[in-house]
């Protein structure tokens, strides 16, 4: 899968915004209730993994007999979430992208455990994402440019202990060789006043979250 974008679709909050991020050509992949929208939307998951324990008898028989490739475990003795099990199938199909949806929802804890997702793919040199109807989240160790898009406001927030060396282009706030320690909200809501920018960092983990209102 070499050059292909996989979409994850998982159980978290989902809607008509999520319809509009798949593409012709991505491979599709349902995590636990995640393969039921994507199935009740007209779509084949390539693959549909979890534990299933969020749908009815009746939907896990239309999730097996609708994907081509059905896994599920057992909800009790399994150590890593759904989202987890198929982010981890997905690191090794090698794609160039890799992108969650649903992976935000109303359970904070399986929220931040998705952002944290974000640097196993980032180890291996793969492009991963979180979008939502609001926002697209990423994490990065290196400069890199940022398109703004359809979002109004872009924050950064470390996910290391710190990260140093921060220089902004193109931003309305500029930083220049600044540090951001985990406590600190200076990187909170910045603008892009140009359709690009550039974010220059020496060390560190760095969230990116790009949000409209």
């Amino acid at each position: 899968m070499n050059g292909k974008r996989i979409i994850i679709v998982t159980g978290g909050t989902l809607g008509e915004w999520a319809l509009g991020e798949i593409q012709a050509g991505d491979i599709l992949v349902g995590s636990d209730r995640g393969a039921l929208y994507l199935i009740q939307h007209g779509y084949t998951p390539y693959i549909s993994m979890g534990d299933f324990d969020s749908v009815t008898e009746r939907e896990l028989a239309l999730i097996r007999s609708s994907s081509l490739t059905f896994i599920d475990c057992d909800p009790v003795f399994k150590d890593l979430t759904d989202t987890e099990m198929a982010f981890n199938w997905a690191l090794d199909q090698h794609p160039a992208q890799i992108t969650l949806l649903g992976a935000i929802g109303t359970r904070f804890d399986h929220s931040l455990a998705n952002v944290h997702l974000l640097r196993k793919g980032m180890e291996q040199d793969i492009d991963c994402s979180i979008i939502d109807a609001n926002n697209q989240i990423r994490i990065i160790e290196q400069s890199t440019r940022i398109t703004r898009g359809n979002y109004t406001h872009i924050s950064l927030l470390p996910l290391s202990l710190e990260v140093t060396g921060i220089t902004l282009h193109g931003f309305q706030y500029p930083l220049h060789q600044a540090r951001l320690q985990i406590g600190q909200s200076l990187g909170i809501s910045n603008i892009l006043v140009e359709s690009q920018g550039l974010i220059e960092l020496e060390s560190g983990l760095l969230l990116v979250i790009q949000s409209k209102d």
